[in-house]
């Protein structure tokens, strides 16, 4: 498990570093392009060792996708049952079906299936079926809300909160560790904002096109004045959190629970979610 959370981290983290550099190759003109995940995994095709790298890519997602899964289960972090630590568990829970189909989506392109639609088609397919139900409105101006909120925790991280406080650093090297921490969480922030502002504009307007993934995010900054600053910005950021996902992968402190431990923090965990616990 502690094998699958490292390869994990670290195939995150080059995803990221895909993200980041090659929207920032886009702000200063100089070719890349300004997509998300899925845009930037496709991009690994036309490279020498191209399918490889997705197998493995795909493989160390897998592994992430599992590890946040039995993170949020089994409480591994020691976070607790108070409801801000229910609320971090629940959001890893969901983070790992989201890592589980990007590596899908990995997989699908090395053996050279339909990868599907990028990640804005994705996320206006899923923001339409929901507006067309019983309070669809309400229900995905509360996920914009909340991944505004999240993008805001983010934020606050980056400006304010200790990055390195689940890793075992070696000594001096916080005085790197840390900016790129603080950068990369502040970068992120600032996306999530973007894609949840986008979900809220979608429900207010009962529109699923307003939708906008990661990729359209990075757009959408490029298209502001002095756009190609601010996407310069935030496209080193995401690459300084991919460089940091690596930096994860080798000095994230792991302790995967074993059977026993795992079945008695799920069941505390349900307790904590009943009325009156």
């Amino acid at each position: 498990m502690e094998m699958m959370a490292r390869l994990g981290y670290g195939a995150r983290g080059i995803v990221y570093c895909l993200v980041g550099g090659l929207a920032l190759l886009a702000a200063f003109g100089s070719g890349g392009q300004t997509g998300g995940s899925r845009s930037a995994l496709h991009s690994l095709l036309s490279q020498p060792f191209g399918t490889a790298w997705l197998i493995a890519i795909a493989i160390g997602l897998f592994g992430f996708s599992a590890w946040r899964v039995v993170e949020a289960l089994t409480d591994a972090d020691h976070r607790g049952t108070e409801w801000k630590a229910l609320g971090i568990r629940a959001a890893h829970l969901l983070s790992g079906g989201i890592y589980a189909s990007l590596a899908v989506f990995a997989i699908n392109l090395a053996l050279g299936w339909s990868g599907g639609g990028g990640e804005d088609q994705a996320a206006r397919g899923w923001t339409a079926w929901l507006l067309s139900q019983p309070f669809g409105r309400w229900m995905v101006g509360l996920i914009g809300a909340a991944v505004v909120a999240t993008g805001l925790g983010f934020i606050w991280k980056g400006w304010r909160s200790n990055v390195t406080a689940y890793l075992s650093l070696p000594s001096g090297a916080d005085h790197w560790a840390v900016p790129l921490g603080r950068l990369g969480f502040a970068a992120r922030g600032v996306v999530f904002v973007l894609v949840g502002g986008f979900l809220i504009l979608a429900a207010w307007h009962s529109n699923s096109a307003e939708v906008r993934g990661l990729g359209g995010a990075l757009q959408s900054l490029q298209g502001q004045p002095f756009g190609w600053a601010l996407l310069g910005i935030v496209a080193a950021g995401l690459f300084a959190f991919g460089v940091f996902g690596l930096v994860q992968a080798r000095y994230r402190r792991l302790d995967a629970p074993d059977w026993d431990d795992a079945r008695n923090a799920v069941t505390d965990g349900v307790r904590a979610l009943k009325p009156g616990s």
